[in-house]
């Protein structure tokens, strides 16, 4: 839920002496006896003393930010995930893979992915996002198209590779983006809005595959090719484009008024570092390498990451594998990703509205959970096809809205600009060795029950749940220890040579 607007602390919100802050160090106690009005310039009017609605200025950032980096990562869901509409279209045949060397394709992909991830969003950091991240769509749009014309496994397998690497900034560069324009309290909604375009591309896959593999003699036997090709050509396409339609910061961004770019800073001061002029330093990364919290943050993906893109990827391979043709298994393929878009704005805006993390998160893995057992349960798939196919509905609609939440967790919770760049670079890089694994447990001679990967997929899920739970106590009991040192702060931006970012005794965190 959007944060109040910042005004003076009250006094029934004065730092409290308790035995607690006799113990503190010299910083703590200089902060457990701040006078509140140096912590405090709330939202301001804009420059020339004029209004702004917020409400309408928030309309228009999102309808200005949102559909750009959403199409962005809509092509990124689509050029990774293509591939298993492509399987089914031929691929492995054509390129005379065994079904384990298709298997060590995939993992390269987030080998690559992996690697780079944290690299990336340095590079974010030092750069700016209207040249990096159009700059990498169309890289990854040109590898993407080239995997049309690979010509045996060794091309398949070094064109995976370099998706993975091109692929790798553009979640953690949104995220961090994302922090520089939105309040904390409002940046998770967003997130998940923008991850919701993860869903949509599975379902803008099968109906594109369908369509594609019509293409099948033209002039290649087998339609798979042109599932690669005509999907990354319209990404480089879009990309080109992207250099006109993403902005960079407020304070540069041409469709605001001077008027608008004063009113954001002040309000974005609010409650987060998003106004400080932070230089890049090593030892803001390593903060981020030496918080227990940035760690667990990445295991919470971690453990998502299996069951979302074992999902993704494998999941025209299972609806086949229940007796159906190629192409109606594409068509199928629509359904479960449509109902997993409509769970991940619902999940969101409930969380958005409770200002809850932790528990909507545990829901939506129990809901996943669901899915898993019933296909796992089902003895007979082929012959009850249906049960299993409503078992993919269940998992889709936890797994996509469970992963929303645990990705926006460190763009809320994490404070220092460099350092949350970092922790969202190391979420994924941790979280991607998941899929890593769970590239590996789809094998073809296993279907269609697939025991081990379904398995598999459960057993992450229950992870989770123990993840997201430590998370939500570790986080409560440290917000309750500093409630009893200070008020929380309601003017980070003001406190730029009296900041120790999310370290500070005066933040506090989302569970």
């Amino acid at each position: 839920m959007a944060s109040e607007p910042a005004a003076k602390l009250t006094a029934d919100a004065q730092p409290v002496s308790t035995p607690e802050t006799a113990k503190l160090g010299d910083t703590e106690k200089k902060l457990a006896s701040s006078d509140s009005d140096d912590l405090v310039s709330g939202p301001a009017a804009g420059e020339d003393g004029g209004q702004v609605n917020e409400k309408a200025l928030l309309r228009k950032l999102d309808l200005r930010l949102l559909p750009a980096v959403g199409i962005l990562y809509l092509l990124s869901f689509l050029d990774r995930s293509n591939v298993g509409n492509a399987r089914i279209e031929g691929l492995t045949e054509d390129l005379h893979m065994s079904g384990n060397q298709y298997l060590t394709g995939l993992t390269l992909y987030f080998v690559g992915y992996v690697i780079f991830e944290v690299p990336c969003n340095i590079i974010l950091k030092r750069t700016t996002p209207r040249f990096w991240l159009p700059t990498l769509t169309i890289l990854w749009g040109i590898v993407a198209t080239l995997m049309g014309i690979v010509q045996n496994m060794t091309g398949f397998f070094i064109a995976r590779f370099f998706l993975g690497v091109t692929e790798s900034g553009l979640f953690p560069g949104v995220v961090y983006y994302f922090s520089m324009w939105y309040k904390r309290r409002e940046r998770q909604f967003r997130i998940s809005l923008f991850f919701s375009a993860a869903a949509l591309a599975g379902s803008f896959g099968g109906i594109l595959a369908y369509g594609i593999g019509h293409m099948r003699g033209i002039p290649w036997e087998k339609g798979w090719r042109w599932i690669f090709i005509l999907e990354g050509i319209a990404t480089v396409l879009v990309a080109v484009a992207a250099y006109w339609f993403i902005y960079n910061y407020p304070n540069t961004a041409e469709f605001l008024s001077g008027k608008e770019r004063v009113y954001i800073r002040n309000r974005l001061a609010s409650d987060s570092d998003a106004t400080h002029d932070e230089r890049f330093t090593w030892g803001n990364v390593a903060k981020a390498l030496k918080d227990p919290k940035c760690w667990l943050y990445g295991l919470s993906f971690h453990t998502m990451s299996l069951p979302l893109y074992t999902y993704s990827l494998f999941l025209p391979s299972i609806i086949r594998a229940l007796g159906y043709t190629a192409a109606n298994a594409q068509l199928l393929t629509i359904p479960p990703y449509a109902f997993a878009f409509i769970t991940t704005l619902t999940v969101a805006t409930l969380s958005e509205k409770y200002g809850q993390r932790a528990i909507p998160l545990v829901a939506s893995a129990l809901l996943a959970i669901i899915g898993y057992v019933i296909l796992l349960a089902n003895n007979d798939p082929t012959g009850r096809p249906g049960v299993s196919y409503t078992g993919t509905f269940f998992a889709a609609g936890g797994i996509y809205p469970a992963t929303a939440l645990a990705l926006s967790w460190p763009a809320i919770n994490v404070s220092g600009q460099t350092k949350r760049a970092v922790a969202n670079g190391m979420q994924i890089s941790i979280g991607n060795l998941g899929a890593v694994l769970g590239t590996q447990l789809y094998r073809q001679n296993d279907g269609p029950r697939y025991f081990v990967g379904h398995g598999f997929a459960l057993g992450y899920l229950v992870a989770n749940i123990a993840v997201s739970l430590t998370l939500y106590v570790i986080l409560k009991k440290e917000n309750t220890r500093r409630d009893s040192i200070t008020a929380e702060v309601k003017e980070v931006g003001d406190l730029h040579g009296d900041w120790d970012g999310d370290d500070d005794a005066r933040w506090r965190f989302q569970y």
